[in-house]
């Protein structure tokens, strides 16, 4: 059995794949996104987006925020052979929006913004409003789940190398 820390180590990669590969999937393949989650009405990025390089023993790091902001810089990080550690989403499904930050290394999520719900008017409503945003978080959970379980299929599988890899490639160089 590995211990705790090498096992880290060794596939700490693999949620710096899935968020690059997120972005990819948010870009280019909508019709994946809606067989993950069929009610969805959108997932886009959001206001922030980290990327690191790892040039010999230096880390670059590199920063993406701001409503407006234009991704040409993430997207030449890539190009250098950056991965990234960090994306904020927007998800929406009709009038509801979820907004959150998914770390690679660790899958956290943070920054986590639910929907608005109805406010506490009595001590009645408390449970009800509880329930209801515990439904809002597993919500957001439930999806993150599906797509990284949607990206190990891919990326487990060999058509990974064959056709997703030259895609996510083609992708970054345009």
């Amino acid at each position: 059995m590995l211990d705790i820390a090498v096992a880290y180590n060794r596939y700490a990669f693999l949620g710096y794949e899935f968020l690059t590969w997120l972005w990819f999937v948010v870009e280019k393949d909508r019709d994946f996104l809606a067989a993950i989650e069929p009610e969805m009405t959108t997932l886009g990025l959001g206001n922030r987006v980290v990327l690191e390089n790892r040039i010999q023993e230096a880390i670059e790091s590199i920063t993406i925020k701001g409503d407006d902001a234009g991704l040409e810089e993430g997207l030449l990080a890539l190009r250098k052979g950056a991965v990234v550690t960090e994306l904020n989403l927007v998800y929406r499904i009709g009038e509801q929006e979820w907004r959150i930050t998914v770390k690679g290394e660790s899958f956290n999520i943070t920054n986590l913004k639910t929907p608005e719900i109805g406010a506490i008017e009595t001590r009645e409503d408390i449970e009800g409003f509880l329930l209801e945003k515990v439904y809002l978080y597993e919500k957001i959970v439930r999806l993150i789940d599906k797509l990284y379980a949607g990206f190990l299929r891919h990326r487990l599988s060999a058509d990974w190398n064959k056709r997703v890899l030259p895609l996510l490639k083609q992708w970054i160089h345009e």
